[in-house]
């Protein structure tokens, strides 16, 4: 019974559970989520394989992936993951950054709660110093993307966040997803839609065999014997391409062989009537949502006109962005207002699949396409992964355009600010202030180590540098060097550091301010009567 028990669970239901002072609890849990993805950070971070729950296999270094593949339990964890989540939907790169960052951040702290320090001052003291961090990051800015439709003003930060997932192709896939983008990207480069630029995946041949298309591309086979049009006018329908049927049903009685020809002819007569009506307008391109029929696929092919099925709505929808058509509800003569356009569609066979490219010739096609090859479909699946990181940086582009350097060089420059912001402090959150500015090491000692060589001396090196005045000097993972990451076209944009420090500090601060858990008794069905058998259906 529940009111035979001391303090606070007198009120709780039986299987309730309370846990008090869980702070060094929370944070052992979430240092421990970061060092899962702290490995996979940089050009040579490590793979994680995560079988998922329904024993999906995943080898991957993007944390979102990870993260999401995990399922995470821990009520503290969950926090870390929803700042990466949220990382994830504002910029849709950085995440690890994120999760390494609060990591660090709570690591620091448990040095601070153990020393005796009461978590309200490092609480304090940790929203001092991601104020001072951000207001520091302005003035760390290296440049800015003035022209997004020039291809060399946009490269350097595509390629920067390729190459921490694909070393080695970061330049050729950097080179395709900056064309792409800039196929697909309007007048105003604010209205960019990243859902534009698509990704077809084929396996076979190497990465290197990746191209892009300017228009749309379906990995099936035309249906009809057509299979190459140039100067295509493209009708869309999202019925069947089949003889009219009525909504009701009827009896049709055939007394002789005569009436039954006749019945079979008049059918032919009606769905060629329909299909050279078609053909007067000029189209040459039938695209359905839904089957053809062998009889509309006979006087499609009498005609010249290609007959293409796609199965999905929202690739439908992609296709009418592509060609400008519109979506006709019955087969029926469409107007010229409904009509797309297209330069050549055409069935090409790669790597043993028929895919159709509904491509345009022109520079200026509402949507691109980048056909992907790998040797298999793990690799497909990180290549995939990679592009998308690189249109998301081409999106956050065209939000906010200033770059910083990268390479942990921007983080090593925030830890020599931060620690001479917090000798200039007199309160208790003094301490709190210098351990938060000596997390940013983390970034550039990592990058170090996961590239083979000694991360202490990496980071004394950078720190006498940065001391020096070589504020954009960051680390060079083939020979464990530093460099100047600016000169070396290693940026990142600024919106990925802006989000990744508010983000980590935001999810540590409320970490932190977690005094008590308390669990509820979980729901469940109804308890089963063992006495009773089940009702008999």
């Amino acid at each position: 019974m529940s009111f035979m028990r001391q303090g606070v669970q007198t009120m709780m239901k039986d299987g309730s559970q309370l846990v008090d002072e869980p702070i060094l609890k929370n944070i052992h849990a979430c240092r421990e989520l970061a060092k899962i993805t702290r490995s996979s950070m940089g050009p040579y971070g490590l793979c994680k394989m995560v079988i998922n729950h329904l024993n999906k296999l995943f080898v991957t270094h993007d944390a979102a992936t990870i993260l999401r593949e995990l399922e995470v339990e821990h009520p503290a964890a969950k926090l870390l993951v929803m700042a990466a989540n949220a990382m994830q939907e504002e910029v849709g790169d950085g995440t690890n950054l994120v999760v390494t960052l609060a990591g660090e951040f709570l690591s620091q702290a448990e040095a601070l709660v153990r020393m005796g320090l009461h978590p309200s001052d490092i609480i304090e003291g940790y929203k001092k110093a991601g104020a001072k961090a951000l207001e520091a990051l302005d003035a760390l800015v290296s440049g800015t993307v003035d022209d997004m439709l020039l291809r060399d003003n946009v490269i350097p930060a595509i390629r920067t966040a390729i190459a921490s997932k694909q070393y080695g192709y970061e330049s050729f896939l950097a080179e395709l997803v900056t064309d792409a983008c800039i196929n697909a990207c309007p007048s105003n480069p604010k209205s960019f839609n990243v859902d534009n630029v698509r990704v077809a995946k084929l396996d076979g041949e190497s990465i290197l065999s990746s191209r892009l298309v300017r228009g749309f591309v379906i990995t099936r086979s035309a249906e009809g014997s057509v299979n190459h049009i140039k100067k295509a006018k493209v009708a869309v329908f999202s019925c069947a391409v089949d003889v009219p049927s009525t909504e009701t049903k009827g009896t049709a009685l055939i007394e002789s062989a005569e009436q039954l020809l006749q019945y079979s002819k008049k059918e032919e007569d009606v769905i060629e009537e329909i299909i050279s009506n078609i053909a007067k307008t000029g189209v040459n391109v039938i695209v359905s949502n839904s089957n053809f029929g062998d009889l509309a696929l006979h006087f499609l092919n009498r005609y010249g006109i290609m007959a293409v099925k796609v199965s999905s709505k929202f690739e439908m929808r992609r296709l009418c962005a592509a060609v400008g058509a519109r979506t006709l509800a019955r087969l029926d003569v469409p107007s010229m207002e409904d009509l797309g356009a297209c330069d050549s569609v055409d069935v090409t066979e790669v790597g043993g699949k028929n895919i159709i490219s509904f491509a345009q010739d022109k520079d200026d096609s509402k949507l691109s396409t980048i056909v992907i090859r790998g040797a298999t479909q793990n690799v497909l699946d990180d290549v995939e992964r990679a592009i998308d990181d690189g249109i998301n940086v081409f999106k956050a582009l065209t939000k906010d355009k200033r770059l910083v350097a990268g390479a942990g060089a921007t983080e090593m420059e925030l830890q020599k600010i931060l620690t001479t912001f917090g000798e200039a402090n007199r309160g208790l959150d003094q301490y709190a202030i210098r351990k938060y500015a000596s997390s940013f090491e983390v970034v550039a000692r990592t990058l170090a180590e996961v590239s083979g060589f000694n991360g202490t001396d990496l980071v004394t090196r950078l720190e006498a540098e940065h001391h020096a005045g070589k504020c954009h000097n960051g680390v060079q993972v083939e020979d464990g060097s530093t460099f100047d990451a600016v000169e070396g076209g290693v940026v990142d944009p600024y919106a990925t550091k802006f989000w990744g420090i508010k983000l980590a500090t935001d999810a540590v601060i409320t970490v932190l301010q977690v005094d008590q858990i308390i669990i509820a008794k979980q729901a469940g069905g109804p308890k089963q009567r063992p006495d009773q058998a089940r009702d008999e259906e």
